[in-house]
């Protein structure tokens, strides 16, 4: 299990940057997939040569069944596409720590006291706001990191397809006991043996399962992601539905400039009159009074 150990630390710090269900498949990854290959299916597979015992003495006739019989071995086939489906997740890993470790230097210089040069340099090398990550190092699944992430997903699932289809087109679902085999050096049909077919298959099918259940979860983060994607629209384009308090502005409004600004020099006139202690609304006032004087002597 030592060789594991570097790729589940790499798979272990993909939880911190998936969803719920993407961090289920991890788990059905480290749990029913490697532990189970490391632990029990490489004891299994361990005397698949040696046990393999043909009725012949005609040299090279065994090694070339046994060729014939497994063109690979199960157990080298399952950590080809246990490495083959988690490399997909290990691009989005580097993906997200490229965009964590340049958005934290953005943060970096934004924190310090920028002059006016720099911050025209700033601008011209075109850096952004932080947004796909956290002060805290997480990250939020959106833009072109959700992209990434679902591409990887894609993958996953095409490269699941495609190891559960090539393990049936190289030796199918499961083992029988015996293997005739006629091919040259094998001077006629030779009857080849194989150790523990039950048990083999038994791994075999449960493999296949964990492997059907691998890519059932992939589908469904993919239905997860594109159900809250469209909550998130939807939930967005009720924010700017227009209310009743809302105003609505008309173009008629601003055909006539010159009535917009007569009404708002008036608007201005009619503040001025009304603060007190103006020595304009005084003078007007006392012009006011002497006109109501005026109109009276007459």
């Amino acid at each position: 299990m030592g060789e594991w150990d570097f790729l589940g630390r790499l798979l272990d710090r993909v939880q911190t940057h998936s969803t719920v269900v993407g961090k289920i498949w991890l788990t059905v990854l480290f749990v029913f997939r490697i532990l189970v290959l490391g632990a029990g299916a490489e004891r299994v597979w361990g005397d698949e040569q040696s046990d393999f015992i043909c009725n012949t003495e005609q040299p090279g006739c065994e090694n070339v069944c046994y060729d014939r019989a497994f063109p690979i071995s199960h157990v080298r086939y399952w950590v080809l596409q246990i490495i083959s489906v988690s490399t997909p997740t290990l691009a989005y890993l580097g993906h997200v720590v490229h965009v964590i470790h340049a958005e934290k230097k953005v943060r970096e210089m934004m924190k310090k006291e920028l002059q006016n040069e720099q911050i025209n340099l700033f601008l011209k090398k075109g850096y952004k706001v932080p947004k796909y990550s956290r002060e805290n190092g997480k990250v939020n699944i959106r833009g072109r990191l959700l992209r990434s992430y679902i591409l990887s997903l894609l993958c996953k699932i095409l490269l699941e397809v495609g190891f559960i289809l090539g393990q049936y087109y190289l030796y199918g679902f499961t083992l029988r006991a015996q293997y005739v085999c006629s091919y040259f050096p094998c001077p006629h049909k030779v009857d080849c043996f194989l150790s523990r077919p039950t048990e083999k298959t038994i791994f075999i099918w449960f493999m296949l399962v964990v492997a059907c259940i691998s890519l059932l979860l992939n589908v469904i983060e993919i239905l997860y992601l594109c159900a809250k994607k469209i909550s998130e629209c939807l939930s967005r384009k009720k924010d700017y539905t227009i209310t009743p308090v809302t105003p609505v502005v008309s173009k008629k409004n601003f055909k006539n400039t010159d009535q917009v600004i007569q009404n708002w020099m008036n608007r201005e006139l009619e503040l001025q009159r009304r603060e007190p202690g103006n020595e304009a609304t005084k003078s007007l006032a006392s012009e006011g009074r002497s006109a109501d004087m005026q109109e009276v002597h007459i």
